[in-house]
């Protein structure tokens, strides 16, 4: 059964970085690119960063020049570094396959906040 397991994300002052890990189970993970999206309280929920299963990255303008995705397809993870958090980057994130499951995961809170 494919799984995402999204973690890391927490409160942290504006300015702050967090590191946001999706480990993946299944066996979809090495060949498939993979997507970071997020769900601000009473927002749809909206692609923020893909990987391509070579290392190529797209990312949406709001968090261009903040944000890295990268992945380590020996742990069938990937990874958002966040820097220069926002309280506009407040949101649960959540991270898929492309194209997406439809069983995604629990999430992972961010919250930015002094």
């Amino acid at each position: 059964q494919v799984q995402l397991v999204e973690s890391g994300g927490g409160l942290v002052q504006p300015g702050g970085s967090l590191r946001l890990s999706c480990a993946t189970s299944g066996g979809r993970f090495r060949g498939n690119a993979m997507d970071w999206y997020r769900q601000a309280p009473g927002a749809r929920r909206g692609f923020i960063a893909r990987i391509s299963s070579g290392g190529g990255t797209v990312y949406a303008d709001s968090v261009k020049g903040r944000f890295t995705i990268s992945r380590d397809d020996a742990k069938n993870t990937v990874y958002l570094q966040m820097n220069g958090l926002k309280p506009e980057d407040t949101a649960i994130y959540y991270c898929n396959f492309v194209p997406p499951i439809a069983s995604w995961g629990q999430g992972t809170q961010v919250t930015v906040s002094s």
